[in-house]
């Protein structure tokens, strides 16, 4: 439903897939709860897809993964026209602190550059947990700008997002 830019009613929901509203409040939670679950279900594949794709290690890959992630992001039409449906709804189910998305998003992060610092492939002069969380917030900055300042999301923008975590990650410019 998401993915045709269709809206996500729980009570036409229960309908369709035949079962009362309190038991898919009880496997779901309310819809902003299962929209986080929905977009999750889009991401990890494509942050899985970008590991294996990306080659190599240390910073260069962290940089690969973080640019093929956000590239992808950058112009998936499902994503840009929830932002334009419902630009407020949207930044608080993508970027909230309390979304499972956003966390998610952190948690799977910090996976990733755990993995990189476990192998010998990085060093980061900042803490994992901090840098991890500025490099999502970089990308959600640069993803949702329409949003947060009004102007259209950029492919430079986002190169310069990399050049940015690059530098984070103790490389160079």
């Amino acid at each position: 439903m998401w993915l045709k830019g269709e809206r996500i009613h729980l009570a036409s929901l229960s309908a369709e897939l035949n079962i009362g509203r309190a038991t898919l409040f009880r496997w779901v939670g309310n819809k902003d709860l299962l929209l986080g679950e929905v977009l999750w279900s889009l991401y990890e594949p494509l942050r899985l897809e970008a590991l294996s794709a990306t080659p190599g290690n240390g910073v260069d890959f962290v940089v690969g993964v973080y640019r093929h992630i956000n590239s992808t992001l950058l112009h998936s039409e499902p994503l840009r026209r929830f932002i334009r449906e419902d630009p407020e709804y949207a930044l608080k189910i993508l970027t909230s602190s309390q979304s499972t998305l956003h966390s998610r998003t952190v948690e799977a992060n910090t996976r990733t550059l755990r993995d990189q610092i476990a192998g010998g492939h990085i060093n980061p002069p900042l803490n994992v947990n901090s840098l991890s969380y500025f490099m999502v917030r970089l990308a959600e900055s640069c993803l949702y700008s329409d949003i947060i300042n009004g102007r259209e999301p950029r492919e430079e923008e986002l190169e310069d997002a990399c050049t940015a975590v690059r530098v984070m990650l103790g490389g160079t410019a």
